[in-house]
């Protein structure tokens, strides 16, 4: 559904909101879960071994119900376009094609293509463009976190934050990661970076930079995904950010929450986060969990237990960021169907929506600003004030904008300019950062958005010198910056 057809619709307003009970839907109905049990669902250490890893284990578990093309359009996109390797967990492979009975062989092959869920978790060859597969710009650090390392892994680039990337894994990896560069295994398209240091050398050097920076009191803890450190790891690394007098916001990150809920609902997590959340709250310090779901399809009955669990142990909130994709939700009934799922059903907080970032191989799943705004406006008035998402852009060397701050927009081109009111940590040298305050800052739109003028321009320009794109290049320097640093 796009933006215009979702609109206007018999209901008497444009979106009929209506209640929906969550459903965990029956994973039986997989040709290979048939004999997997209830007790089997819950366990994450079953779920953590039965990943969906490639073709052949997804083959094993669909048999013929999906045709074989589909299996070979996977097979060239793994060998040709995917920046991230697959590794799709039981529960979040359970929510595609939810509401589709298997009526013999090749029946579900349409629903699959279809499939919002699958269309990141599992993208395919034929769902990419094959005009502008990427965007001129992209770049494999499309954010530029690596060049505001202050230490390796901590990326300093507002004036009060930091992202602490304390792994480079998850426990699933989504199609569209804007941390491809870094996040995973290799793939045969992009050969992943790796961080030097020694885990904990690594840890300590956040510590360190941490203590002597008394500007910084938010510290989002990510990586990868907080779920696959082990806990006691993680729990150490919590507590010793407690004790830290300056450090008055800390927001753990992970998608498990919605990809692995057993993972939360074991009995040590739940009993460590119950322990965090007590020391965070004598301190007055917040402590929240940042989710990432991006269809109300997700979210199940599962996510809603886990949700409540860590509610229950004392977290200030469970809020969702999830991003603006084509082809997945970015339509109003979509993102407001998704939203209510995770306010009525989960207590999940609707935060962020992220415009896709400029990544390679991304341009299928981005939608322009314009389009961005748009949506913004549509999904207006339905939900509570504290519980409407915004949706936003993260610019360049900018960071996250609301869409509609933009100061200028060439929409035939494509281009937008942003300003900003801070300087990032690299731009602190009064010769580097003269002139960041003054400056605009410029994003891109999908070239296959724009009219025929605009996609004529890009035809004639957008063959840009390569040399200045090389992201890993910088981001090695930026690492044997970060080295200096911390010593």
């Amino acid at each position: 559904m796009s933006i215009e057809s979702a609109i206007g619709l018999v209901s008497g307003q444009p979106y009929p909101y209506r209640r929906t009970e969550l459903v965990e839907p029956d994973w039986t109905r997989f040709p290979g879960w048939r004999e997997v049990t209830a007790e089997d669902w819950a366990s994450v250490q079953w779920q953590r071994a039965h990943c969906v890893k490639n073709v052949r284990q997804l083959r094993d578990l669909l048999g013929d119900l999906v045709d074989e093309r589909f299996y070979a359009d996977l097979e060239r996109d793994q060998a040709e376009r995917a920046t991230m390797s697959m590794l799709v967990p039981p529960q979040m492979m359970n929510t595609m094609v939810p509401h589709d009975v298997p009526r013999g062989p090749g029946s579900l092959t349409e629903a699959f293509y279809a499939d919002p869920v699958r269309h990141y978790m599992i993208p395919v060859f034929s769902d990419r463009r094959t005009d502008w597969s990427s965007h001129p710009h992209a770049t494999r650090d499309s954010l530029h976190e690596h060049d505001m390392w202050v230490a390796e892994g901590l990326t300093h680039r507002y004036p009060t934050k930091v992202l602490a990337e304390l792994l480079p894994t998850c426990p699933q990896y989504c199609g569209h990661c804007t941390r491809m560069d870094l996040v995973g295994n290799s793939t045969p398209t992009v050969d992943k970076l790796k961080f030097t240091a020694k885990p904990t050398d690594r840890l300590d050097a956040m510590m360190d930079y941490l203590r002597r920076t008394p500007s910084v009191r938010d510290v989002v803890v990510s990586g990868g995904d907080v779920a696959n450190m082990p806990w006691p790891r993680l729990e150490d690394f919590l507590t010793r950010l407690l004790e830290i007098d300056n450090i008055r916001d800390i927001r753990l990150a992970t998608k498990a929450l919605v990809g692995l809920p057993q993972h939360w609902l074991q009995d040590d997590v739940r009993a460590g986060m119950t322990r965090v959340a007590g020391t965070a709250r004598a301190r007055g310090v917040s402590i929240a969990i940042h989710t990432h779901a991006n269809h109300a399809n997700s979210i199940t009955p599962l996510v809603a237990e886990a949700s409540r669990a860590m509610l229950e142990a004392g977290v200030r909130d469970v809020r969702n960021q999830g991003v603006l994709l084509n082809g997945v939700n970015a339509d109003p009934h979509a993102l407001l169907d998704l939203c209510f799922a995770l306010l009525d059903g989960a207590q999940v907080m609707p935060y962020y929506f992220y415009m896709c970032d400029m990544i390679p191989y991304s341009e299928h799943w981005r939608v322009s600003v314009g389009d961005a705004q748009r949506l913004q406006h549509h999904i207006m008035g339905y939900l509570p004030g504290f519980a409407t998402p915004r949706i936003v852009c993260d610019v360049p060397f900018v960071g996250k904008r609301w869409v509609h701050q933009l100061a200028s927009y060439d929409e035939v081109r494509g281009i937008s300019h942003w300003t900003k009111n801070y300087r990032t940590s690299i731009e602190l040298d009064p010769v580097a950062g003269q002139d960041a305050l003054e400056r605009t800052y410029e994003y891109y739109d999908p070239i296959h958005t724009l009219p025929a003028e605009g996609q004529a321009w890009w035809a004639e320009h957008g063959d840009l010198d390569t040399s200045a794109l090389k992201a890993a290049e910088v981001a090695e320097a930026s690492r044997r910056m970060a080295a200096l640093q911390a010593h």
